[in-house]
């Protein structure tokens, strides 16, 4: 069998309720109370350079309160008035409605019932018989008020001249910026040692960039009385967080894109960057996700799925009154009684190198991602309903494992990270898939992390949040609790799991491997194997000679350094997103051909290729 390149995990960035990804703070913010006081101290700080809070220690309080989930906060919406158009049919019966009106807001097409009557050179008078149908603007109360937010005070927008980008993708260049730094290897160095097409972005963005900067605006503003910009399109693409982090962030020219699987989206576009490194087509992939959903338009149109957490429903839960306030900080409770999951807003970005080019560069080894199972369940009943198909990704993800570290250290040392949504389908169909997949291969009690309960459910990124969250966890050696749960839920399998309220500590050393699980609507399954550090590091070392680790090890240090410079400089403030917008853009003279090497702007790459269908030569 040929030499496969391993994908190690150099780096990771992002931002979600929890803080920043970078430095493993946001993993230090769900599992708080299990952290020593010193890391404690270096959370607060990382959250309020974020919050923009400047005696962190003394505002503790409100740091832990105005992080996760919790009830939407204004810069969101006001979720206790919102705007809508009322239908407002009228009849004149025999008796006109006449009012006066500017000239310049008469409609185009002035209807048949209208009798228009000037009045002034910019006025008319307007008598209307019959019925006529207005729209009037009122407002109402939201349904669902929970939602996983950034940390209050934190508005990526305003870190860079954002020029009214829609939120997920400002969060998007912050994220790509934050695992860029975080990498500890100036880019330009691997620019410059990685051939322009070997590096590969995959990100993108389930719901495309529906806020009123994107989609939204573009479909609503005429029904508002407003212009359509010509921005609105372009950047609503589902696509556009992979084409910022190519255009404003890398300047890359690789292969590019997004896959787009619902929930498990990032998944499937970690699933691109793992493919290209093992086959050799890159050494770099930059892979990512980015959702902001939180806004009433796309709320209510998953809250009338029956898909959202509702106030009314809460207080049910908690047999409240009607008027009471429910506890939206437990708003999102898996695998427990429970009445559907909470939307949040996130962006998490993981960059992969080939095993040779990170021992090359002493890039510090965070784990590795060998592979990643997508599967369909085939036919349906209900688009949304999970299905069959979560059984293939999970058992074909625990084989791998299994093949890679062994019968021992699958039944003992791996933890899964379940999708774990909060809704009733959910805590039934996965625990059963997660009982018999368990079972199956040996394992009696499976450590279940459900990450959900802290960070709420956003959308295409939100497997992004379970694998930023997983590497931090064999960081600090922490699972944290299902927190938000009493008890489980009376439908829910628990043969060879291993649920917990509380947080659970573990040896980072010890740690093999995490199963990472996510279900999207349509059927669209992942389930990714990730090797731990410790697993990693064995594993390269049985590839290369002592010399060349003792070589990695130094110059590793420089490297670490730089990723602590790096945290240091978000947490004071002096480090800013990288956004190079018009910078080196290159073009027609920049690029130079040959007939088996070419180059774009001094970058060379390579033309002379084999056939790849050597037994059909012509």
């Amino acid at each position: 069998m040929s030499r496969q390149r391993l994908p190690v995990v150099v780096s990771v960035g992002g931002f979600n309720g929890a803080g920043r990804a970078s430095g493993h703070h946001a993993v230090a913010r769900l599992a708080y109370a299990a952290m020593d006081r010193p890391t404690q101290v270096r959370t607060l700080s990382a959250l309020g350079a974020m919050m923009g809070v400047s005696d962190p220690l003394d505002k503790e309080q409100y740091i832990l309160d105005h992080t996760l989930i919790r009830r939407i906060e204004q810069q969101h919406f006001d979720v206790d008035s919102v705007l809508w158009n009322q239908r407002f049919p009228t009849e004149s019966n025999g008796h006109p409605v006449n009012f006066d009106l500017e000239r310049r807001h008469l409609p185009d097409d002035v209807p048949a019932s209208w009798t228009i009557t000037p009045t002034s050179v910019t006025h008319v008078n307007v008598t209307i018989r019959g019925q006529q149908e207005f729209l009037l603007p009122t407002y109402r109360e939201f349904e669902v008020k929970a939602a996983s937010q950034l940390p209050t005070g934190f508005e990526p927008d305003k870190l860079y001249p954002a020029r009214s980008h829609p939120r997920g993708l400002a969060l998007t260049v912050c994220a790509a910026s934050d695992a860029l730094g975080n990498l500890g290897i100036d880019w330009e160095v691997i620019r410059r040692k990685v051939p322009a097409d070997q590096i590969s972005v995959y990100a993108g963005s389930a719901m495309g960039q529906l806020d009123g900067n994107g989609a939204g605006g573009m479909l609503k503003s005429r029904y508002m009385g407003k212009r359509v910009t010509s921005k609105y399109c372009p950047l609503s693409l589902a696509e556009m967080p992979a084409d910022f982090i190519n255009g404003y962030v890398l300047g890359s020219m690789g292969s590019t894109g997004a896959t787009l699987g619902a929930c498990a989206s990032f998944l499937y576009n970690l699933k691109n960057g793992i493919a290209d490194i093992r086959s050799g087509r890159a050494r770099v992939a930059f892979v990512g996700a980015a959702e902001a959903p939180i806004n009433p338009e796309i709320m209510e149109g998953y809250y009338s799925m029956g898909a959202l957490a509702s106030d009314k429903e809460l207080r049910e839960l908690d047999r409240l009154g009607p008027g009471a306030e429910p506890d939206h900080r437990r708003a999102c409770r898996p695998f427990a009684d429970n009445c559907g999951f909470t939307i949040a807003e996130s962006s998490q970005m993981v960059v992969l190198f080939d095993d040779a080019l990170a021992m090359e560069l002493g890039a510090t080894i965070l784990g590795a991602a060998p592979e990643v199972f997508v599967n369909a369940d085939g036919y349906k009943k209900s688009i949304s309903g999970p299905g069959v198909g979560n059984y293939i990704t999970m058992a074909r993800a625990m084989a791998t494992t299994r093949a890679i570290v062994g019968e021992q250290a699958l039944r003992h040392n791996g933890i899964i990270q379940a999708h774990g949504t909060g809704t009733p389908q959910n805590r039934v169909t996965e625990s059963e898939i997660m009982s018999r997949i368990a079972g199956n291969f040996g394992i009696e009690s499976w450590p279940v992390a459900a990450l959900k309960c802290y960070l709420g459910h956003s959308l295409g990124a939100a497997s992004g949040d379970q694998v930023a969250a997983t590497l931090g966890m064999w960081h600090h050696g922490v699972i944290p609790g299902i927190s938000t749960i009493d008890d489980l839920a009376g439908d829910v399998r628990t043969e060879h799991l291993a649920f917990s309220r509380e947080h659970r500590r573990f040896d980072p050393q010890e740690a093999a491997y995490a199963i990472v699980n996510s279900k999207g609507f349509g059927g669209n399954n992942a389930t990714a194997t990730l090797l731990s550090p410790a697993t990693t590091q064995r594993m390269l070392q049985q590839r290369y000679s002592e010399s060349e680790w003792s070589a990695w090890q130094a110059a590793n240090e420089s490297v670490l350094q730089a990723q602590e410079d790096y945290d240091e400089g978000m947490i004071d403030g002096t480090r800013e997103p990288v956004y190079r917008f018009d910078h080196g853009v290159l073009l027609d003279g920049d690029v130079d051909l040959g007939p088996r090497q070419m180059a774009v702007g001094g970058l060379p790459i390579n033309l002379d290729l084999p056939n790849p269908f050597e037994d059909m030569q012509l």
